[in-house]
């Protein structure tokens, strides 16, 4: 019998395996494998080598744009709002941004994006021009993440320090029972009408101060950017915290538009805590907070909001929907009216010169259905930076933009409270006119003397109730709840709600009190009373039908008769 077995041996000089069977495999074919094996691994390696280059590239351009990004974009903010505080911040974090100004955002991207790009385009060219020199190459890319880490840890300790960010985080870790002590819910204490109701037109003028008038009325000028609100406040009733012009100064959480407004028509502050909340996911805002739209809703009062922008920015369209039914009208409603063509934007969406004439139209519908109404409008061409200058504008400042826009809007407010003292309605009317904050424009007021304290401004037209106690106060927005019914002929049981008092009775306020820096000291600390209200806010399309359903199926089991005294 043959052997099956395949004798090898071992040829030194020929450097492969003999076989002298049917498997053998000559030398040529063994270096072909091994050649090509080596040929895929060199393949891999320099493809990996390429994606590591190409990841490093990446890296260091994402580095620098970061970093200049983050420098412009924190230099920005702090520029264009002047008054920026860590309440607004967390406020607008959780909420819609729905509505912004795209001036504001076309704003942002050259004065932060644009920097940012043009860095990653800088970067990107010196890195090709440093490709075929590794060690240079490395260098380079190792000095520009150094110098973007430098820029962007700078730059968030420039806005940490800005913003007070440590002394705002302080604050929350501590408990305040401030609010809960001083709080007067407007369901516990008694409310009466008049008889007659009176009508109510509440105009918040955007970014309004006293301020703006000249030093000889009370102002912080030479010249009297606002000589018609100046004479309002002289022939009206106008609270002042000095013998001449002044006004209120808004505390923390009411000093940006919608925090203005709802200190001033509930009588707190917006103090909403980071985590609790993501306002542009909530369909109530704040529902056990009883406010002004809530107390005129329950007396039979018809109730409209009309802003010239997006009325969803800020939660404002939230705010005014579920407290008070108000019927909204905005930049979509007018659109949709035909009141402006569809394509048509100016500033915010349209200007004060047709907000003022779109309400007269409103006010006079709202007059003739025989109920009492509450008309709220917000004007919105005084805001930052600059102000939008309508055609009714003048240059009698000559380059002072916001100058001119400002007494702009004085005469427009004036013309319109005429027109409204002209109407048959006007008698049974109360007008309260007041700024929603101070102005957040970067350098309007960088120069008026530091002793001088801005003012919110505020007066009110034909109140059903006088008072001697109107200058010399200390006083904040929140005072503007109470007070508003008290000029409507409104009679509250103590004079208090919630944190505000009626500026008309003979009742301190909390600042006359405490002092504004022990209030504002307080509403930076957190307040679980108000962050209970925060968190009962529920989705009216989720939460609150499943609690209705829930509490259904309670009353269905409850045995009739519980809970009745028995004989």
């Amino acid at each position: 019998m043959s052997s099956s077995k395949h004798h090898w041996e071992f040829n030194p000089a020929k450097s492969y395996l003999k076989d002298d069977g049917k498997d053998k495999k000559t030398g040529q074919e063994l270096i072909n494998i091994t050649g090509g094996t080596q040929t895929v691994l060199q393949r891999v390696l320099k493809i990996f080598s390429v994606i590591c280059k190409v990841m490093s590239f990446a890296v260091v351009l994402l580095f620098c744009f970061l970093g200049m990004l983050l420098f412009e974009g924190i230099r920005w903010a702090l520029d264009t709002w002047s008054n920026l505080s860590m309440e607004e911040i967390v406020y607008h974090l959780q909420s819609p941004l729905e509505g912004t100004n795209q001036d504001l955002i076309y704003d942002f991207m050259n004065a932060a994006l644009s920097p940012a790009i043009l860095v990653l385009v800088t970067t990107l060219i010196i890195l090709l021009i440093f490709r075929k020199k590794k060690h240079t190459q490395q260098l380079v890319m190792k000095i520009m993440i150094a110098l973007s880490l430098c820029v962007g840890f700078s730059s968030v300790y420039f806005g940490w320090k800005t913003l007070k960010v440590g002394d705002y985080l302080a604050g929350q870790s501590e408990e305040s029972t401030f609010i809960q002590d001083n709080y007067v819910p407007p369901d516990s204490v008694e409310i009466t009408f008049p008889e007659q109701k009176r009508n109510l037109i509440y105009i918040f003028l955007e970014s309004m101060e006293s301020t703006y008038s000249s030093k000889k009325n009370g102002g912080a000028y030479e010249d009297n950017y606002i000589p018609e609100l100046t004479r309002l406040a002289k022939e009206n009733t106008h609270f002042s915290n000095t013998d001449l012009l002044g006004g209120a100064v808004p505390t923390k959480g009411a000093t940006w538009t919608i925090g203005g407004m709802f200190a001033q028509t509930s009588g707190l502050p917006l103090l909403i805590p980071i985590g609790d909340n993501s306002m542009d996911t909530q369909d109530t805002f704040l529902p056990d907070v009883t406010a002004l739209g809530d107390i005129l809703k329950n007396q039979g009062y018809q109730q409209m909001l009309m802003v010239g922008s997006d009325a969803t920015f800020g939660g404002r369209k939230n705010y005014f929907t579920h407290h008070g039914n108000f019927g909204i009208y905005d930049v979509f409603t007018a659109r949709e009216s035909g009141d402006i063509p569809e394509d048509y934007t100016a500033w915010w969406g349209f200007e004060d010169e047709k907000l003022f004439s779109f309400a007269q139209q409103k006010i006079l519908e709202l007059s003739l259905t025989g109920q009492p109404f509450n008309f709220t409008m917000l004007t919105a061409d005084t805001h930052f930076e600059d102000g939008y200058p309508c055609r009714l504008c003048d240059d009698k400042f000559e380059d002072n933009q916001y100058a001119n826009v400002i007494a702009c809007s004085s005469r427009q407010v004036y013309a319109f409270v005429q027109w409204i003292q002209q109407q048959e309605f006007y008698a049974n009317t109360t007008i309260v006119i007041s700024g929603d904050h101070l102005t957040m424009d970067s350098d309007f007021c960088e120069d008026i003397d530091s002793e001088y304290e801005r003012t919110v401004y505020n007066v009110i037209i034909n109140p059903a109730i006088t008072t001697e106690r109107t200058k010399n106060r200390i006083f904040t927005t929140l005072d503007m709840f109470p007070t508003t019914l008290a000029a409507m002929g409104v009679d509250i049981e103590g004079n208090k709600l919630g944190l505000g008092t009626n500026l008309f009775s003979d009742k301190d306020t909390l600042a006359e009190e405490y002092g504004r820096i022990k209030i504002n000291n307080e509403f930076g600390k957190n307040s679980s009373f108000f962050s209970d209200m925060t968190k009962n806010m529920l989705s009216i399309e989720g939460n609150v039908l499943e609690l209705n359903h829930e509490l259904q199926l309670l009353k269905n089991n409850i045995p009739d008769g519980f809970g009745e005294k028995t004989p």
